[in-house]
Parts: structure tokens; C-alpha cells; sequence
């Protein structure tokens, strides 16, 4: 059971990251069209402290995955992943990041979670 914490830790890795890097780089704007502005662009992005603390937590998340796949079938972890991925990002987008609960959004939940729950018993 111990070894579910890789797991939960792949998912608050991940989650964190990218809420970081969609909450900086929203404040930065739209990328530019030109190419040197847009390297400039993304050099910017690098430098920003918060979008490279997210980059480490995509590293981390690499990191307790790849523990995780050495105690784990990949068929068993990846849709808990994608699951808690999924449901965790969602909420947070919402409450965070002021994003809408839609029909849409919430019957795709709804299935993606049915869809882990048929997998698991399978």
C-alpha cells in the first residue's frame, strides 16, 4: 500500500507544475508570431522562477513515477494516473483558476472515471 504514495506523488507533482506554468505564462500573454521574439519570448518564460519551479516538479513527477513503474503493471497505474490527473486538475482549474464547470466537462469526468472503474475491475 506504501507504494501508492509514488503515485500520489506523480499526480501532485504534475498537478502542481502545470498550474504553475498555466498561471505564469498567462500572465505573460500569447506567443509571439516571429521567430526571434518568440525565442526571446520563451527565454523570458524560463527565467520566471515560478514556471521553472514547475519544470522541476515535472522532474519530480518523472522521478516518483519511474519508482512507481518498478512496483506497479503499467496497465494498473496509468489509469489511476489519468484519473487522478484528471479529477484533481479539473477541481483545481476551477477553484484557481476561475475556470467553468460545464455539462460537458462534467459528463467527460463522469466517463473517464467509469472507464477507470470498468479497467480496474479488469
Amino acid at each position: 500500500m506504501a507504494y501508492y504514495s509514488y503515485l500520489v506523488a506523480t499526480i501532485a507533482f504534475t498537478i502542481y507544475g502545470q498550474l504553475i506554468l498555466k498561471w505564469r505564462i498567462v500572465k505573460y500573454g500569447a506567443l509571439p508570431v516571429g521567430g526571434l521574439e518568440k525565442i526571446s519570448f520563451l527565454l523570458k518564460l524560463l527565467l520566471d522562477p515560478y514556471i521553472f519551479s514547475g519544470l522541476a516538479a515535472a522532474f519530480l513527477s518523472s522521478m516518483f513515477w519511474m519508482a512507481a513503474m518498478t512496483k506497479f503493471d503499467f496497465s494498473h497505474a496509468y489509469p489511476l494516473i489519468v484519473g487522478g490527473l484528471t479529477l484533481t486538475s479539473t477541481l483545481l482549474a476551477i477553484f484557481l483558476l476561475q475556470e467553468h464547470l460545464t455539462i460537458a466537462k462534467t459528463a467527460g469526468l463522469l466517463l473517464i472515471v467509469s472507464g477507470i472503474i470498468v479497467i480496474g475491475r479488469g
